[in-house]
């Protein structure tokens, strides 16, 4: 159970880690542009109001008009604008070039200590300039506008003043905190769902990993009958249910594997058993050599039987591995076919039976391994021969339909059930008790599958016919 929760606990930090990331790049993105919107708005806004309330101080300065009368008109934009108003000279006046106070709106304003960094740039570009300068009580927004006169003596437009509106940022800034507490506020709620929501379903992630982990440690103990729930139509649904199908392999394979190894177990143990009961009955002294004799040649049918029985196995279990390798070429089917019958000759004669061989005169070819093709043909002439009475003949005939090649065999025993049709292809099968362990027809439905065709049977009483199709 750890390795779920150890998931869970991830995924719940990745879902929180995302998030935070998420809510960071809009803090990172809203608050510091909001500020600077607000800041550019209210400076803007001064600088308008400058614009917009100037010309009644201008007429004051123009007109040479008292100190006071000058104050009043200060004040006035001061309280127009809702601003803190001043007027710096940049003329002589006894005091040289430097900048001096001529009149200002509120010298107890909570403005103090100001140095009008704005000013100094009116001053320099002759333009009206904007500034934030930060004082004890806080940040403040200035913007100077330059007031022209013209020189009496030259006649030139020079810089007399410069008008200067002033006002705290403190709305900004009350703004800005306003809108950060409530991002941070927002943040902290996304996170804390978002740390539930991803744990939630990071441990039915989880949960559905242990339940996996649980089955496969079960498969692996050995338990057959374990199945991988499939629960939903999601990457580890598709993971379960191919789980399942591999599981639902592994059982048959297994089944499969434990029914070969009782059967072949029994089929090796016969012979083995009926041949140790020879040897015994041939250490008898007193047995007469025609008894002997008899015994040996029964002791050689045992040895040829098991011989055989051996190789099948063998074969059978190579197959299955896939330890066999194919070599394909362009083989005359008709030929092999007339060849292979020939080989059982001497074993129809014994049998009182006929082999026949119809093939076209036309050659008919086939893409396969030529020597396991005739092996294949051997089994079933072999399997037709053990399965007929004696005086039954066997037929071997070669066709072609459409782009395959057809060898069919016949024989005109008793047939198959047809309810053992099925099971014809089945190791160790045997419907009749004839001799042998059943492997051949198996071995040769394989071959022939590796060599991409098919194999097939039709019976009815007295009528069975194998039949095997290759690419031609």
């Amino acid at each position: 159970m750890r390795q779920p929760r150890s998931i869970a606990n991830r995924l719940a930090l990745l879902f929180f880690a995302i998030t935070l990331g998420a809510m960071a790049i809009v803090y990172a993105g809203v608050v510091p542009r909001l500020e600077s919107s607000l800041t550019n708005q209210r400076t803007g806004q001064l600088a308008a109001d400058a614009q917009r309330l100037r010309s009644g101080i201008e007429k004051k300065l123009a007109e040479a008009a008292p100190v006071g009368q000058i104050d009043l008109a200060v004040r006035e934009a001061a309280d127009e604008a809702n601003a803190r108003v001043t007027l710096i000279g940049v003329g002589n006046s006894g005091k040289g070039t430097a900048p001096f106070v001529k009149s200002d709106s509120d010298l107890r304003s909570s403005i103090e200590n100001l140095v009008f960094p704005a000013a100094l740039q009116a001053i320099g570009s002759g333009r009206t300039a904007t500034a934030v300068e930060s004082v004890a009580s806080g940040r403040v927004a200035e913007a100077a506008l330059p007031l022209f006169s013209k020189d009496p003596e030259t006649g030139r437009r020079v810089l007399g003043d410069v008008l200067v509106f002033s006002a705290p940022l403190g709305s900004v800034e009350r703004n800005v905190t306003l809108v950060r507490n409530r991002i941070l506020l927002a943040a902290v709620i996304a996170l804390i769902l978002a740390l539930i929501a991803g744990y939630l379903v990071a441990l039915s992630f989880g949960r559905r990993v242990s339940r996996l982990e649980e089955t496969a440690r079960q498969v692996a103990q050995g338990d057959r009958s374990a199945h991988f729930t499939v629960d939903n139509d999601d990457e580890l649904g598709r993971l379960a249910a191919a789980l399942d199908a591999m599981q639902t392999q592994l059982s048959e394979l297994d089944s499969a594997r434990r029914r070969f190894i009782a059967t072949a177990s029994h089929e090796l143990r016969t012979p083995i058993f009926s041949l140790s009961g020879f040897v015994e009955l041939l250490e008898d002294e007193e047995l007469d050599e025609e008894t002997r004799l008899r015994f040996l040649g029964q002791l050689r049918q045992g040895v040829a039987r098991l011989e055989k029985l051996t190789t099948d196995l063998l074969d059978l279990s190579r197959i299955d591995a896939g330890a066999v390798e194919l070599e394909r070429e362009r083989t005359d089917i008709g030929k092999l076919a007339t060849d292979v019958a020939n080989e059982f000759v001497p074993a129809l004669t014994e049998h009182d039976s006929q082999l026949e061989v119809r093939v076209g005169a036309k050659a008919l070819y086939a893409s396969c391994d030529r020597e396991r093709l005739s092996q294949v043909v051997r089994i079933l002439v072999d399997n037709a021969v053990a399965h007929t009475p004696k005086g039954t003949d066997v037929i071997v005939a070669t066709s072609q339909r459409e782009n395959l090649a057809r060898i069919a065999v016949t024989d005109f025993g008793e047939g198959i059930p047809r309810a053992d049709l099925e099971r014809a292809f089945e190791p160790f099968y045997t419907s009749d008790g004839t001799r042998g362990a059943g492997l051949g027809l198996a071995i040769a439905r394989e071959l022939v599958e590796r060599m991409g065709g098919t194999l097939s049977v039709e019976s009815a009483p007295g009528r069975t016919t194998f039949a095997l199709e290759l690419p031609s």
